[in-house]
């Protein structure tokens, strides 16, 4: 039950999927911890070490990785004011035997940074499966609606016209560009390994006599056990913290792909073209009962401008890693590291809901393309009149007189575009208003390739990628709480 007496973390009470919360809770770094122990211990008798570390003793540690007593690490760590420590007293507890040797020639890094590894490693892989899974949604939404005309925007202004499904291609290459980013992380992640106190593994060389090859074979013999493909060939007494930046800037960028697609779903909210799904009861305004607020697209802005504020902070912990190590880096990342992810997996999991069942106007999309198409069809209007024999500079002149009058119509009067009208009124132009009509006709006349880019893109670059995330596609809740 919430404790509803103390501040409570809206990340977890209000946005958040049960996975990510999982992967960073408690239980999951402890029981990781407990799992880099029993690595090393596993390794060391594999070694040479088994006079020292006992089939038995890690017969009792495998038995024990979940049977943690929070409550008396808690305790110990008020003690002791050493929370590494606090679980090897906690384990050493239910593990007598191996009580002796747990956690022995480590520093409190190797379990630290190893977890951290392993956690952001699992962590990643729910992103880039979020991520993956948008893009299949706005691929299906692109291929839908890749005929559909509808105004292009420069400066938020009315330029030449693109396709919805044209439109939203732009998102999903930003989306792969991401998924890029992700993939070249999930290489960077490897094992912290066993290094010792300041990396040099001088415990670990005291432990075997010396001996500097079955040093190097436990580093990496531990990396393995832990599941990781490759080790850092050299650390301080952290992993480089570097790596920690790189992966904020990451799930920042996938936050600001976010970022600009929810700010245009919002724009396009007020235009009445395009809007997120809006649910049969729900409220979009406590005071105007007509409302239909793009709240799902501004909540991801919200936690997507947050998320992108992070990489600052990991940027500055990183430099300012004097030497081997200093401890400014623990309490920050306590925070910045799970938040960051959870932000992300806030965000992926509304901009799954929202492009699942977004909704299209092709009515108003088409009223606002005929409030602006005459001005767009001047250019074809002008070759036209050239065609017939006309000077093209005094028709430029006739054409851009009457679209400057037309637009002050529109603007301070409110009334329709009557460019159209106003040409065929005049004289001077060689044509009748349902001429000009005929000359602008179908509207996607003036998409150009768009259709043929959407097409093109989709089963050339979007298909492949996702025939080989197949493994990833579908079996994602977006089901946003509240």
């Amino acid at each position: 039950m919430m404790n509803r007496d103390v501040y409570q973390d809206p990340l977890v009470s209000r946005y958040t999927s049960p996975e990510i919360q999982k992967i960073f809770s408690e239980r999951t770094r402890i029981e990781t911890w407990r799992r880099c122990w029993l690595a090393l211990a596993e390794a060391q008798h594999e070694l040479g070490l088994s006079h020292i570390v006992s089939r038995e003793m890690l017969d009792e540690m495998k038995a024990n990785v979940q049977t943690i007593d929070f409550d008396l690490a808690s305790r110990k760590e008020k003690e002791i004011r050493h929370d590494v420590m606090a679980h090897v007293y906690a384990y050493g507890q239910v593990c007598p035997k191996a009580e002796p040797i747990i956690h022995l020639g480590a520093t409190s890094q190797f379990v630290v940074c190893n977890t951290d590894l392993l956690i952001q490693k699992q962590a990643l892989g729910l992103i880039k499966k979020g991520v993956v899974n948008i893009i299949a949604n706005l691929a299906d939404f692109c291929r839908k609606h890749k005929g559909l005309a509808t105004l292009g925007y420069t400066h938020f202004q009315p330029a030449q016209p693109t396709t919805v499904g044209k439109r939203n291609t732009l998102y999903i290459q930003d989306l792969l560009l991401d998924v890029d980013y992700l993939e070249h992380l999930e290489v960077q992640i490897k094992a912290r390994g066993a290094k010792g106190t300041v990396g040099t593994q001088a415990t670990f060389l005291e432990l075997f006599k010396g001996d500097h090859q079955k040093v190097r074979e436990l580093d990496e013999l531990v990396a393995r056990k832990l599941g990781f493909i490759d080790v850092f060939p050299v650390t301080g007494q952290t992993y480089p913290r570097k790596l920690d930046m790189k992966i904020a800037e990451t799930l920042a960028g996938i936050g600001a792909s976010a970022h600009k697609f929810a700010v245009d779903l919002r724009l396009l909210s007020n235009l009445k073209m395009q809007e997120e799904p809006f649910a049969a009861n729900q409220v979009g305004s406590s005071a105007m009962a007509y409302k239909r607020n793009p709240m799902r697209s501004e909540r991801m802005t919200g936690l997507a401008r947050k998320l992108m504020g992070l990489p600052g902070d990991f940027a500055a912990t990183f430099a300012n890693q004097w030497f081997e190590r200093t401890l400014d880096d623990s309490a920050i990342r306590r925070m910045d590291i799970p938040q960051a992810f959870l932000l992300t997996d806030a965000i992926i999991r509304l901009y799954l809901n929202i492009t699942k069942d977004m909704v299209v106007y092709p009515k108003q999309i088409e009223r606002y393309l005929r409030m602006e198409l005459p001005f767009m069809a001047t250019e074809k209007i002008l070759m036209e009149c050239v065609e017939q024999g006309k000077s093209r500079q005094e028709m430029h002149e006739v054409i851009k007189t009457h679209s400057i009058a037309a637009g002050l119509v529109v603007k301070q009067e409110g009334s329709d575009n009557d460019l159209l009208d106003r040409l065929a009124d005049d004289p001077r132009i060689p044509f009748d208003r349902q001429h000009l009509l005929n000359l602008i006709g179908d509207y996607s006349q003036f998409t150009g390739r768009a259709a043929a880019q959407t097409d093109e893109f989709l089963d050339e670059f979007v298909a492949p990628r996702l025939a080989g995330y197949r493994d990833l596609l579908g079996n994602i809740d977006a089901t946003l709480t509240v």
